[in-house]
This record gives C-alpha cells, sequence and structure tokens, in this order.
C-alpha cells in the first residue's frame, strides 16, 4: 500500500526525488549525444549562440580585443596565413599555405585551409579557423539543400550571398573570417571575396592573409587571362611560395586546387622549403630548379662564382 503511494503522490519525498531525477534527463536529453550535438542541429535553420551577458556585446568586443590596434588591449588575436585564388581562361586555380599559428608560436604545419563545399565549389580559411570551418560546413549544407529544392546546383554569386547575409547578422560579436568562395556555374569561373564584416567583391584576382603582400607581388607580375593550366598553377604555386619564404606566419607546404567546368581537382601538396631549393619536382609547368634567388642566380655574377670544374683526367700512357 505503501508503495502504491509513494508512486502516485505528489507529496512525499520520493515523488519530489523522482521530479529531480526526471529534470536531469530533460537536460542531457538524446539530442545532447547523438547528431545534433553536431551540424545536425544546422538543418533546422540559422542557428544561434549565447552572447557575453553584457549590455553591449560589440562595444566590450572593441574594449578588450585589438579590433582598433590598442596595444594595452586584454586580448590580442594574431592572425597569420596566405590564400590565393584567381580566375582565368581555363578556369580557377585556388593556392592556400597550411601554417597556422597562435601568435608567434608555430601551432600546426599541416591545416587544411581549403574547405570543399561541394564538387563545384571551394572555400579559403583565412582569419579564425574555427569560425571558417564552421560557417563554411553550414553554407555547404545550404547549398545542398538548394539543390535538392531547386533541382540544380546553387550558383558562385547565391553561394557567396548567404555566406555574406549570414555573417553579417553576426557583425561586431568577434567573427573573424576572409574567406574566398571560387567555383564554376552557369555563367563559367568565378571568385567572391567573403568577409566578416558582411563585405562581398566580385572580382578575378585575390590573396588574403598577412603573406598576401608578398603573393600579389607575385600575382600582379604574371597573371593574365589567357595562362594556360599549367602556367596558372605554376603562377599559384609561385605566390604561395614568395609568401612561405617572406612571411614568418605562413609556409610549411602548398596545397594547390583547380576549378574547371567538371569540378575541382586537387593538383598537390608542395613543400615550400623543398620548392626553395628544388622546385616543386616533375609536374607540368615547373621551372626545374628551385625557387630561391641563391639558387636562380648562382655563378651568374663576381660575388657568387661558379663552383669550379674537375679537372679533365689525363690518360697515362706507356
Amino acid at each position: 500500500m505503501n508503495t502504491f503511494i509513494d508512486r502516485f503522490s505528489t507529496t512525499s519525498a520520493a515523488s519530489q526525488v523522482r521530479k529531480l531525477k526526471e529534470q536531469e534527463e530533460d537536460e542531457f536529453s538524446d539530442a545532447a549525444w547523438g547528431s545534433e550535438a553536431g551540424f545536425g542541429n544546422l538543418a533546422k535553420g540559422i542557428p544561434s549562440f549565447s552572447v557575453p551577458s553584457v549590455h553591449d556585446p560589440t562595444a566590450f568586443l572593441r574594449l578588450h580585443t585589438d579590433d582598433h590596434a590598442d596595444p594595452n588591449c586584454r586580448i590580442k588575436i594574431q592572425h597569420g596565413t596566405t590564400t590565393l585564388a584567381f580566375r582565368f581562361q581555363g578556369g580557377v586555380i585556388v593556392a592556400v599555405d597550411s601554417r597556422a599559428t597562435a601568435g608567434s608560436y608555430i601551432a600546426s604545419g599541416t591545416v587544411k585551409k581549403v574547405i570543399e563545399i561541394n564538387p563545384y565549389l571551394l572555400g579559403t580559411m583565412a582569419g579564425g579557423a574555427a569560425d571558417c570551418q564552421y560557417w563554411e560546413t553550414y553554407l555547404g549544407i545550404q547549398c545542398r539543400l538548394h539543390e535538392l529544392r531547386n533541382r540544380e546546383r546553387i550558383s558562385v554569386a547565391a553561394a557567396s550571398k548567404y555566406l555574406s547575409n549570414l555573417v553579417y547578422s553576426y557583425k561586431g560579436m568577434g567573427l573573424s573570417m576572409g574567406t574566398m568562395i571560387c567555383g564554376w556555374d552557369k555563367t563559367g569561373p568565378a571568385v567572391y571575396y567573403v568577409d566578416s564584416d558582411g563585405t562581398r567583391l566580385k572580382g578575378d584576382l585575390f590573396s588574403v592573409g598577412s603573406g598576401s603582400t608578398f603573393a600579389y607581388g607575385v600575382l600582379d607580375q604574371g597573371y593574365h587571362w589567357d595562362l594556360t593550366d599549367e602556367e596558372a598553377q605554376e603562377l599559384g604555386r609561385r605566390s604561395i611560395y614568395a609568401a612561405g619564404h617572406r612571411d614568418a606566419f605562413s609556409g610549411n607546404t602548398c596545397n594547390l586546387y583547380h576549378v574547371k567546368e567538371d569540378g575541382w581537382n586537387f593538383i598537390g601538396n608542395f613543400d615550400i622549403s623543398k620548392m626553395h631549393y628544388e622546385g616543386p619536382g616533375n609536374v607540368p609547368g615547373a621551372p626545374g630548379t628551385g625557387y630561391g634567388y641563391d639558387v636562380r642566380v648562382l655563378g651568374r655574377n663576381s660575388s657568387n662564382p661558379p663552383p669550379p670544374e674537375a679537372a679533365p683526367a689525363v690518360a697515362a700512357h706507356a
């Protein structure tokens, strides 16, 4: 009888314990451990995030980070990378380095800074790695949903506009992104630059990151619309090499992609130190020698003479 009363009573001690257990189970439902704990929840719409419990989050971030070059700021956000993309008559070349830095510390040398959104779309990563990975993965979900709804691939312009509108809604809340959305659609090859302020620019050639000034120096000298596939791939490799060689926050390796009408192709991964001394190896468009200045000018001036040649051996006669 007492057991029956405890089970259905709303005021007994056993009832109170039962209610507490039910509340704990509700707090940690299956969603916390299943697919909804990851990107499964993104399919339900634009996700929402908790913001700092301050009166004005934007003003708080501006006060405590170095967004406005405040030398006394408490949080110093230091970024370093080199990414580039350009379009030409044969498609789009996307080239990036693979170094991730946390201030002056090299956190990783094998970061994949090209995000494969779908077989025809690529995104690059510069700024905050987590921001770029999360939002471009979310963009891939939305591109797939667009394809299912409309029975055709999303255009590069529409994909970049979607990302621009998305990050603009979080403007001033600490996102750090400088990405390029590259691909091939009905209009041909296309490249768009999108950043975390919501800026969206269409162009033929972009480079983003701390090493972009060095990359632009090579790109501006060698770029033209009528490049062959081999010339374009070599231009991308050489530009990332220049940035990796001169910029301390870029380097390790170069990942090279080529987007064509039938989708993107991964061309290869090239070690920047090896390219300095030996070149990229036996690949189309390669110069056959190292990219380094000291390698290219060896033996061409008096201060750097060629190595002495060994005298030919004289055959002895009996």
